[in-house]
């Protein structure tokens, strides 16, 4: 059976808010209807003429189960239109347009509202082994001499919290916090403290420039519960400078490594929302068309250097699409850390990377940094890893209508050594 074309109709996210020591006060579905609401007010069919909600999350909260369904849900989109979550780390917000974009390819959907979501700040603390052991024998314990017995077993290592966060941004098979595998990335590629920070205050200019410009009209305004208005991502540094960032000490590998808070992604909160439909669906219901998908490539990798992701996963789509990377206009590529986003553009330059480690006979290409994140990326705005693999696609479809641009590819890097990367083509 042929390929259906699967079009991209619309799309809306929230401000990206960042993560501080308490948790914000939109939890993740709260956050995912706030982009999915404003987003459906301006459609010409009910949220019920979905044929199926799918979203990406990573650590959805304990009453959020299933949060796809839950979205669909508190939408409106009535209890006959399935829904389901997927997770590919930071992939996930793509892993659920690439789901989306298969189904409906394929003949099984022609209506589909896709995205992303993550409450970040919200991430449970847990306790430790030794103190889910202890309360299970508490509760066995019945007579007071047994309980007395059980107090004089209780020690204050036994409250010491485990940090979920923490934990899920480190990987378990090679030992290493996300943050380690940059620096790896940065010593093996020769990557200076000074071009990372420089990238990161190109990201912070972009994004600034692009807010003052208007072009982040996929943002959708939150309220908070006591009235409060969020417009903006408020991650957004328009005061820094190389000399602030030159002052901040490194975070993974003290006191020598060159990753920083500064040249990092900010740990936020936000969600994305997309609506895929076929071109059935398109005329049906007589939708505009912001641009045409291609299925999702995913490759994998060794999870010590997973940052470089995006360069196998793009060597891989364009590979599969039969394309040379002098044809793609726009590049947005997640920004996990600065070293990260350097060494892909390095590697997919370098001959030698592309034939040892891709097999390919040279250099896949060079990314013009004018046309590379042009509007900001994780470093200014924020990575809600559940979310981010959507709004890239999303603000990528922008960015290619608003330069009447025809083609692009969005990527990530994907903690567990895998990187994704996906087609969007605006119809000119």
């Amino acid at each position: 059976m042929s390929e259906r074309d699967v079009f991209l109709v619309d799309g809306a996210r929230t401000p990206f808010l960042r993560a501080g020591g308490k948790p914000n006060e939109f939890p993740a579905a709260d956050l995912a209807l706030g982009a999915a609401r404003p987003l459906m007010l301006r459609q010409p069919f009910e949220p019920d003429s979905f044929d199926e909600v799918i979203f990406g999350c990573v650590m959805p909260g304990p009453d959020e189960a299933n949060i796809a369904r839950v979205v669909a849900l508190r939408l409106g989109c009535g209890d006959r239109v399935p829904a389901f979550t997927v997770q590919r780390n930071c992939a996930s917000g793509m892993q659920a347009l690439d789901t989306a974009w298969r189904n409906i390819a394929h003949g099984y959907s022609d209506l589909v509202l896709a995205g992303g979501v993550e409450a970040m700040s919200h991430a449970p603390v847990l306790l430790r082994p030794e103190m889910v052991a202890w309360l299970a024998d508490w509760q066995r314990a019945k007579s007071i001499p047994d309980r007395l017995k059980m107090l004089s077993r209780l020690r204050p290592r036994h409250f010491a919290p485990v940090i979920a966060l923490l934990r899920g941004l480190s990987d378990p098979v090679v030992g290493l916090s996300m943050g380690q595998t940059a620096e790896i990335l940065a010593w093996r590629f020769g990557i200076s403290r000074e071009q990372m920070d420089a990238y990161a205050l190109s990201s912070h200019q972009r994004l600034a420039a692009a807010i003052d410009a208007g072009h982040l009209d996929e943002v959708a305004p939150l309220y908070g519960a006591s009235g409060k208005l969020y417009e903006c991502d408020d991650g957004l540094r328009r005061d820094t400078s190389l000399e602030k960032l030159a002052k901040l000490r490194p975070v993974f590998d003290r006191p020598y490594g060159l990753v920083t808070a500064g040249n990092s992604a900010q740990v936020t909160d936000g969600a994305a929302c997309l609506i895929l439909a076929s071109e059935k669906a398109v005329a049906e219901h007589d939708l505009p068309v912001l641009a045409r998908l291609s299925r999702a490539s995913w490759a994998g990798l060794d999870p010590a250097q997973m940052g470089l992701g995006p360069t196998h996963a793009i060597a891989r789509l364009l590979q599969e699409q039969d394309m040379a990377l002098q044809q793609i206009d726009y590049f947005e590529i997640n920004e996990a850390f600065a070293a990260q986003v350097l060494a892909c553009v390095k590697t997919l330059a370098d001959s030698d990377y592309c034939r040892e480690e891709l097999g390919l006979e040279g250099a896949v290409g060079e990314i013009p940094p004018e046309n590379l994140n042009v509007d900001g990326g994780g470093i200014s705005l924020g990575h809600p890893v559940g979310a981010s693999g959507a709004r890239i696609v999303l603000h990528l479809a922008k960015v290619l209508q608003r330069n009447g641009a025809h083609r692009g590819i969005a990527s990530l890097c994907i903690g567990g050594g895998q990187g994704g990367a996906m087609l969007v083509e605006n119809l000119l």
